[in-house]
C-alpha cells in the first residue's frame, strides 16, 4: 500500500482550501446581491436618491432627527378612595384595583369619590 507524501497531502489540502474560499466568495456575493436589491427597493419606495445614500455613507451614519424625550407627566390627583382602607386610592386611570372593580361591578363606585376642596 503506497503512502502519500507530505507534499501530496499539502497540495490536496490547498486545493480543498481554494475550493472552499471560492464557495465562500460566491455565497457572500449572492447574499450581498439580495441585500443590495432590498436597499434599492427601499430607496425607490421612499424616494431616496443614490446621491443621498452616498452622502449618508460618507458621513458614517444616516441623518435621522432624534425625537425629543417625552415630557414627564404631572401626577394626577386620586379620584376614588377605598372605603375599607383609606390609604388606598385610585386616579380613575389605567387598570382599576380589585376594590374599585368590585365597587364598579356593584354599581357603587361613585359613592367613594373623593370630594375636592373648592
Amino acid at each position: 500500500m503506497a503512502r502519500t507524501t507530505v507534499e501530496a497531502q499539502l497540495t490536496k489540502l490547498r486545493k480543498a482550501k481554494e475550493a472552499l474560499e471560492k464557495k465562500e466568495k460566491d455565497l457572500l456575493s449572492r447574499a450581498s446581491g439580495k441585500i443590495i436589491a432590498k436597499i434599492v427597493q427601499l430607496a425607490k419606495d421612499n424616494s431616496i436618491s443614490a446621491a443621498q445614500i452616498a452622502e449618508a455613507m460618507k458621513a458614517g451614519k444616516p441623518k435621522v432627527t432624534a425625537k425629543k424625550p417625552a415630557a414627564k407627566r404631572a401626577a394626577v390627583a386620586p379620584k376614588y378612595r377605598n372605603p375599607a382602607n383609606a390609604e388606598q386610592t385610585w386616579t380613575g386611570r389605567g387598570r382599576a384595583p380589585l376594590w374599585a372593580k368590585a365597587l364598579k361591578d356593584a354599581g357603587t363606585l361613585e359613592t367613594v369619590l373623593i370630594q375636592l376642596a373648592p
